[in-house]
């Protein structure tokens, strides 16, 4: 994963040198902006964390609940274990690791639609993101407009951060 954005970071690199040999240096206008700050400075951004930490707590408690369920489940089948035939018990058991395996794909399936959900949330809020640093970068002249990212600005001037004139854009 961290090879793949590496990688990436290169290749924005060589097009960047290649795009800069094209102009000269006082013709490149660079800007960036930290998108995840921008998504949750918005009042749509927190609405919407608002809401996913809503669902996320309902799948928590959701969980917990048939957690504890299959815990007291298997203690019951420790405490009574020896009482029961060798039939009954292996009978149990299996019931017992079916409810383990459906545990452990409801953990999958909440994490998937939790995923999924704060997609839904999030792509109306980065496309107006991404329109509003369009008409800025054409606006100003800005040759490129970078994402912040530990791979992508690793130092910039502050000057060359645009993420709160995006954010104020954003809500108005």
């Amino acid at each position: 994963m961290n090879k793949l954005k590496s990688i990436k970071a290169l290749l924005l690199m060589g097009v960047f040198f290649v795009s800069a040999s094209a102009y000269s240096a006082a013709d490149i206008k660079i800007g960036y902006i930290d998108m995840q700050k921008a998504i949750q400075t918005t009042s749509a951004g927190k609405k919407a964390k608002k809401n996913l930490e809503k669902e996320f707590k309902k799948r928590k408690k959701e969980l917990e609940k048939r957690q504890a369920d299959i815990k007291k489940m298997g203690k019951d089948l420790e405490k009574k274990s020896m009482a029961l035939s060798d039939d009954v018990r292996l009978k149990k058991q299996q019931e017992l690791q079916k409810e383990m395996v459906g545990y452990q794909e409801l953990v999958g399936k909440s994490q998937v639609d939790i995923q999924k959900k704060e997609r839904d949330l999030t792509m109306p809020i980065i496309k107006k993101l991404r329109k509003i640093i369009d008409k800025i970068a054409k606006k100003d002249g800005y040759t490129m407009i970078l994402e912040k990212s530990e791979q992508g600005v690793l130092w910039a001037k502050k000057d060359v951060d645009i993420t709160e004139r995006v954010i104020k854009e954003f809500e108005k």
